[in-house]
């Protein structure tokens, strides 16, 4: 797991207020409080992201750009997106999909340390 975008991705999910790495399922997780935010995945021959996502913004994500954004398998009938990260990924999209996550995911108090940055990319362009 030190390939460039494991490493920039930690990098990105570790600034985040009280966030934890922990392997599961034989892949990198990212956690607040023992509730999952991001994970890396691999085995299906791609690497990417899978984030949380606000109600409503799975649909627009992957129809604005679904050679980014798809809709992971176990966990996006939860909302959840996927975000492609073997195709030179635009790094500070990644970090606001990454930080949506979080606020998400995180307890109030954590949650409002992080800034309400910018929507993605996609989502803005609504």
């Amino acid at each position: 797991m030190s390939s460039q975008p494991t490493a920039r991705l930690r990098s990105i999910c570790l600034a985040l207020p009280e966030t934890v790495e922990k392997e599961a399922w034989g892949d990198p997780t990212f956690r607040v409080r023992d509730k999952i935010f991001a994970m890396e995945k691999r085995g299906d021959g791609r690497i990417s992201i899978w984030c949380k996502a606000a109600p409503g913004s799975q649909a627009i994500l992957v129809g604005a750009d679904p050679e980014t954004f798809f809709i992971p398998p176990y966990v996006g009938h939860k909302g959840w997106i996927g975000m492609r990260l073997d195709r030179k990924p635009d790094w500070s999209e990644v970090a606001k999909v990454v930080q949506r996550s979080y606020r998400l995911t995180a307890p109030k108090k954590l949650a409002a340390l992080v800034g309400d940055e910018a929507a993605p990319r996609a989502l803005s362009s609504r």
